[in-house]
Formats: C-alpha cells, structure tokens, sequence
C-alpha cells in the first residue's frame, strides 16, 4: 500500500492587500455594532484603512 500526499492546499493563499482589506472591513463591522445613531468615519491611506472615528447621537427624554 502507497501512501499518497495531496498536493493541492485547503484554501487559497490570501494575498497581503485581500488580508488588510478584509481586516480594515471587520474593524467598520466592529464600530457599527451596537451603533443606533451617528456617523462612522472612515481614513485611507495608500489603500489601507488607517483610522476609523465613531460619533454616536444620543437624545435626551426631557424630564
């Protein structure tokens, strides 16, 4: 009985530019959790998500 090594990989190889896009991606999910109302603002630099501002509305029930 020979034994047989497969040669193809389980996954494709994720390139440097899919990694950072897809990391810049779950940081804006990240800021939008639990977000009811405001902006999310975004910064790129170079194609690379560099920062991320988040400003949250919060009305006031008067009292």
């Amino acid at each position: 009985m020979t034994s047989s090594t497969s040669t193809q990989p389980s996954a494709r190889p994720v390139s440097d530019a899919q990694r950072l896009l897809e990391e810049g991606l779950a940081s804006v999910r990240e800021a939008l959790t639990g977000l009811r109302f405001g902006s999310v603002s975004i910064t790129v630099h170079e194609g690379r998500v560099v920062q991320i501002d988040v400003t949250e509305k919060r009305r006031l029930v008067g009292s």
